[in-house]
């Protein structure tokens, strides 16, 4: 019975996870699980974290050796093969968070000024953390037996911040001696049938230019475990004191990256049917470029990372254009004037959507304002990093009519704070107007415009 393994766990030490709660008439509460059951193995199999949980959980016929008050206990319950059983645990991960052991010239996190929520100031360099939501991740936090579990349990794809495949450079970017030998870990994952999504953060006379070149001629040698790669601008705050000196990168110096990227892109086009190596739509919006269109980005790999979010929002917006009628229809006769607040970087694209949706819709009065980013510096200017102290202060003194509409991503995913820990409910009191969150979609923006819901 499983119950050797509960000894074997209890013996060596090895990790093992708290049940903080049974849903009830759940197979668990059934089998007889309770809240406080110590969960050991699945199958013979140690659980760890919410990847071992839920690779392991998969099967229909499961032997669950726990611990109750210290006593090993035997549990064996049968389901389908996708279903769940009913325990929650104290943490998503059943685990904690894996820290950031690098200290990279560039990272954001050391630009935070003082004062803002504790939670901000963690670096996290977490692979499961890669899979469930995205995140992307260096490989020096990883040995090789989590690259082995990751492939063995098909974990793909693994989102990885390449920056250089230059070792010594890598090493010196990131100020982790181990930073070079860990880029070995991306021929395992290619060997082993892993997907690869990787970002290059650019610093300027740093890691562009040939190493730019280099690193992207390294990548596509990765082809086809590699999936699609974003190069970045780094993000620098006023708060730099004491950091390694980084400077913003110029107009002119915007337009040379995106010619670079983009030359490199076609050529993969050519070889591959993908361009694989996108440019970030900062990165044009600096350059005083237009921005390519939806079908430039093909499959949005890498939207999450800011690479055609703008393309494909406009794309969306023309598709819900087809139901403006219902949208007008819905107003039944009344006037409905409302602002739109966002960062320096989205504000000509969002004025120039709004524009449309004005002039086709005369009962609509559409105000656009644009928030400079005073909290950080004007260098950032993503609508991401904004703070509600920043928005209060530049809308107090408006007449914001009918309702203020700001972006989603202002917002922590919990979509209740903003990075300076004002509250959304706190800043609709001070500015006395209600808010709506636009998701960043083009049908979602035109619906919070008219107040109403998408159309389809």
């Amino acid at each position: 019975m499983l119950y050797y393994y509960a000894k074997l766990c209890a013996k060596e030490g090895i990790q093992t996870v708290e049940i903080t709660a049974v849903h009830p008439h759940s197979r668990a509460e059934k089998a007889g699980i309770r809240k406080g059951d110590v969960l050991v193995t699945i199958n013979g199999h140690i659980i760890s974290d919410v990847l071992d949980y839920r690779f392991y959980l998969a099967d229909r016929r499961l032997l669950l050796a726990l611990r109750r008050d210290g006593t090993p206990l035997d549990i064996e319950i049968a389901k389908g093969e996708y279903d769940d059983i009913g325990l929650e645990f104290a943490t998503p991960l059943m685990d904690k968070k894996h820290r950031c052991e690098n200290k990279c010239i560039f990272c954001f996190i050391d630009q935070l000024p003082k004062g803002l929520r504790e939670t901000l100031y963690f670096k996290d360099d977490d692979s499961r953390l890669s899979f469930l939501h995205g995140n992307y991740i260096t490989l020096t936090n990883i040995d090789e037996a989590e690259v082995d579990r990751i492939i063995s349990m098909h974990i793909t794809p693994i989102n990885v911040s390449v920056h250089t495949t230059n070792p010594e450079l890598r090493v010196r970017m990131m100020k982790n001696k181990h930073a070079g030998e860990v880029l070995s870990y991306l021929q395992k994952f290619k060997a082993g049938g892993t997907h690869i999504r990787a970002q290059i953060v650019l610093c300027k006379g740093v890691n562009d230019g040939d190493e730019l070149l280099r690193t992207m001629r390294d990548l596509e040698a990765l082809r086809p475990a590699l999936d699609s790669v974003s190069v970045v601008p780094a993000g620098l705050t006023k708060f730099r004191d004491g950091l390694f000196p980084l400077e913003p990168y110029t107009k002119a110096e915007c337009r040379a990256v995106i010619e670079t990227v983009t030359a490199f892109g076609d050529e993969c086009k050519q070889k591959h049917g993908t361009r694989i190596f996108f440019p970030a739509d900062e990165l044009y919006i600096e350059a005083g470029l237009p921005l390519p269109d939806a079908d430039f980005y093909e499959d949005f790999t890498q939207i999450e990372n800011g690479v055609g979010m703008l393309a494909s929002m406009e794309r969306e917006f023309g598709m819900e254009l087809d139901f403006l009628p219902d949208y007008i229809e819905a107003l039944h006769g009344r006037r409905r004037r409302v602002t739109v607040a966002t960062g320096a970087a989205a504000y000509d694209f969002i004025a120039s959507l709004s524009a449309r949706l004005s002039a086709a819709c005369p009962l609509l009065e559409i105000t656009v304002v644009k928030i400079v980013n005073r909290f950080f510096g004007e260098q950032i200017t993503v609508a991401g990093l904004l703070t509600g102290k920043d928005i209060y202060e530049q809308l107090k003194d408006r007449d914001l009519g009918d309702e203020l509409i700001l972006p989603a991503c202002t917002l922590r995913s919990e979509g209740d704070l903003f990075l300076c820990g004002m509250s959304r409910d706190e800043l609709s009191e001070k500015l006395g107007v209600p808010i709506a969150f636009s998701e960043g979609e083009g049908a979602d923006f035109i619906a919070k415009v008219f107040g109403a819901s998408p159309a389809f």
